[in-house]
């Protein structure tokens, strides 16, 4: 999930490259590739996909949503030819059910503690504000978005750390993205920023690359 074409991205444009796609009748038609990918991958995958029409002359059509939502529409019979999900499992659902070949792992995220400013966090006290009642914690939506599957690992681990955490943080936190009826923020505004912004959110678990774009 870097920007430019760097080792993970060099391996996606391989792999799109690797797509057979027929060439059109006429000449002046680009012949394409249909891209389905994860949000998170937008800009590293908008850079790979420019590179790729540059060099091989094949248009990519991309769509870009929640990684579980993406499969769901595999499911229902939409016609594709490149799914970069944000995690294994929903790429290996769809091979396990003939519906894509082998699932190949190109790139790595982690999660991020992003929160708004004044709500100061340190490694040490992110569990207690997580748990704060007057925190407001914001996640993506589990079983749409490997984000949220995620967070609820990070619920789970916290139980270790202090036991009956998971529970807690399970019914407080608010799923604001990645789910069917998520809230759309404006256009070219990052969803966390957004809802960081306007205050449904004091703390937001997401993926560090998503940090860098609210605190760009």
């Amino acid at each position: 999930m870097m920007r430019g074409i760097g080792a993970a991205s060099a391996l996606a444009l391989a792999f799109l490259a690797g797509m057979a796609v027929p060439r059109p009748a006429h000449a002046q038609e680009l012949p394409v590739v249909r891209l389905h990918a994860a949000g998170s991958l937008r800009a590293a995958m908008a850079d790979i996909a420019q590179a790729f029409t540059a060099a091989y002359g094949i248009r990519v059509e991309a769509v870009f949503s929640s990684s579980g939502l993406l499969r769901e529409r595999f499911e229902k019979g939409e016609a594709g030819d490149v799914f970069a999900s944000a995690d294994m499992g929903n790429p290996l659902k769809l091979a396990q059910e003939g519906k894509a070949g082998p699932a190949v792992l190109f790139a790595r995220n982690r999660l991020c503690a992003l929160a708004r400013p004044g709500l100061a966090l340190t490694p040490e006290t992110l569990l207690t504000a997580m748990l704060d009642p007057k925190v407001k914690l914001g996640t993506s939506t589990p079983g749409a978005d490997p984000s949220g599957d995620y967070a609820w690992e990070v619920f789970r681990k916290a139980d270790a750390v202090q036991p009956g955490s998971r529970a807690k943080l399970e019914a407080k936190a608010l799923k604001l993205t990645g789910g069917p009826s998520s809230a759309q923020p404006p256009a070219e505004l990052n969803p966390y920023a957004w809802h960081l912004k306007e205050g449904r959110a004091d703390l937001f678990l997401a993926y560090c690359t998503g940090g860098r774009e609210v605190t760009a």
